[in-house]
C-alpha cells in the first residue's frame, strides 16, 4: 500500500488543512502525555519550511457535539508552541466569522489550530456541509492522524473527498510499518497480545494466526484462554461467552503450526485493588476466591525463552492489571526485554495505550522500531480491515521511465 504523501506535494504558498491526532490526556489544564503531539511535528515542520499556510485540526475527547471548556485545545496549542519554538494560535471555534478572519490573516510559513472539531456533532456524522466548510479553508488536505483513520468523519473522509488529499509523514510511517508486519515480516515473527478482553482482540488474533510463528497471550484475556483449556480461574475477570472463540484460536494455531504461550503461573490477589494481599501460584492451583492480576516469574521466563529467537515482535496490551503498579511488573519486565531485543536488531512494533505507557515510563521509547499512535486504528489495520481515512487518500502514481 503506497499512498500519496507530502513528499509528492509542492506546498509552497498553499493553504494546507492538516488533520492531526491531538487527542491527548490533560490534567489541571496541562498536557500529561505529549507523544501524539511530538509525532506530528515532522509533518508540520516540513510544510512550514515550504512556506505553506498550515491549518491544524483535531478532536479532543468525547464532547458529543457540545462545547466543553475542559476539552478545549488551548493546552495542546501551548505544548505545541513549546515544541515548535513559536506561537501557535488556537481559534475560538472551528467555524464562524472569527475563524474565517484569523484564516484570512495567515501568511505563508504561519499556522493556527482550529478549536475541537467534535464540539460540532456534524464532525462525527461526516456531514457534507460541515466538510465543505472545512475544505473551504484550504487548497490541499493532509491526513497525519492515524489514530483517527478508522473513523469516517468529516475531517478524516469528507474533506479528503473535496480537496487533493495526501498522507503526512506519521501516517506514511504507520502504514509502512504495520503493512510490513502483515506482508513481509522478518521471521520468526511473534505477537504479544494482552489486555482485558478477548472480544477486543479476537479479530486481530484470527488474522495474525496464519502470519505469525508465535503468540504470547496475557492480561485478562488470558483467563478466558485458560478457561478454554479446562483450568479454573477463581473469581478472575473472564468472558464465558468467548471461551469457544478462544478454543477456536487454539485449534487454528495448532493446525497452522503456530505456538501459543499461556501463563503457567500467575500473581493472584484477594481484591483487585492497591495494597491487596497477593501471592504467586501455578495455574493449576488457583483458589476460588482470588483473582489473577499478573503473570508470574515462571511465565515470564517461558515468555522470554519463547521470544528469544524472534526477529519481528508486535506487542499490544498489558500482561496484568497495569494501572495498579504492583500488578504491572510483568508488563514492565516484558517492556525491558523487547527493548533488549530491539537493541539486538529485532523489529519491535508497539501499539496500545498501556503497552506504550510501559515503554515510555521506563525511558525505552527510543529503542523501539515503531510505536504506533493509533490503538484502535492499529488493531483494525492488523485485522485486515480497510480504514476509511487511509482509503480516501489516492495511491501514489507509479514513476514513469
Amino acid at each position: 500500500m503506497e499512498k500519496r504523501t507530502i513528499r509528492d506535494l509542492d506546498a509552497s504558498g498553499k493553504r494546507v488543512f492538516v488533520r492531526v491526532d491531538f487527542n491527548v490526556p490533560l490534567a489541571d489544564g496541562k498536557v500529561v502525555d505529549d507523544s501524539r503531539i511530538r509525532a506530528a511535528i515532522p509533518t508540520i515542520r516540513t510544510l512550514l519550511e515550504q512556506d505553506a499556510i498550515v491549518i491544524l485540526a483535531s478532536h479532543l475527547g468525547r464532547p458529543d457535539g457540545k462545547v466543553q471548556d475542559g476539552l478545549r485545545l488551548r493546552p495542546v496549542a501551548e505544548r505545541l508552541s513549546q515544541l515548535l519554538g513559536r506561537n501557535v494560535p488556537v481559534t475560538g471555534d472551528a467555524l464562524g466569522l472569527g475563524t474565517e478572519d484569523a484564516l484570512r490573516r495567515l501568511r505563508p510559513g504561519e499556522l493556527l489550530l482550529l478549536e475541537n472539531l467534535r464540539f460540532h456533532a456534524e464532525e462525527e456524522a461526516n456531514d457534507p456541509g460541515f466538510a465543505k466548510t472545512l475544505a473551504s479553508y484550504a487548497d490541499v488536505y493532509v491526513n497525519d492522524a492515524f489514530g483517527s483513520a478508522h473513523r469516517a468523519h468529516a475531517s478524516t473522509v469528507g474533506v479528503a473527498e473535496i480537496l487533493p488529499a495526501y498522507a503526512g509523514l506519521l501516517m506514511e510511517r504507520e502504514i509502512v510499518m504495520l503493512s510490513r508486519l502483515l506482508e513481509n515480516p522478518e521471521r520468526p515473527f511473534a505477537a504479544i497480545v494482552g489486555g482485558k478482553k478477548v472480544a477486543d482482540k479476537i479479530k486481530v488474533l484470527r488474522n495474525l494466526i496464519d502470519k505469525v510463528d508465535l503468540v504470547i497471550i496475557g492480561g485478562g484475556m488470558a483467563n478466558t484462554f485458560l478457561l478454554a483449556t479446562g483450568r479454573s480461574v477463581g473469581k478472575s475477570f473472564v468472558e464465558p461467552d468467548r471461551v469457544e472463540d478462544a478454543r477456536a484460536i487454539l485449534e487454528a494455531a495448532e493446525k497452522a503450526g503456530v505456538r501459543i504461550v499461556l501463563p503457567v503461573d500467575v500473581v493472584v490477589a484477594k481484591e483487585v485493588t492497591r495494597g491487596a494481599e497477593h501471592k504467586t501460584l501455578g495455574v493449576e492451583k488457583l483458589p476460588a476466591s482470588w483473582s489473577i492480576v499478573d503473570v508470574g516469574k515462571q511465565s515470564l521466563s517461558a515468555i522470554r525463552e519463547a521470544l528469544a529467537p524472534s526477529r519481528t515482535i508486535f506487542w499490544n496490551g498489558p500482561l496484568g492489571v497495569f494501572e495498579i503498579p504492583v500488578f504491572g511488573e510483568g508488563t514492565r519486565q516484558i517492556a525491558r526485554f523487547v527493548a533488549e531485543m530491539a537493541d539486538a536488531g529485532a523489529t519491535v512494533v508497539i501499539g496500545g495505550g498501556d503497552s506504550v505507557a510501559a515503554i515510555e515510563q521506563q525511558g525505552l521509547a527510543s529503542k523501539m522500531t515503531h510505536i504506533s499512535t493509533g490503538g484502535g486504528a492499529s488493531l483494525e489495520f492488523l485485522e485486515g480491515r480497510t480504514l476509511p481515512g487511509i482509503a480516501v487518500i489516492p495511491d501514489r502514481e507509479p514513476a514513469t521511465a
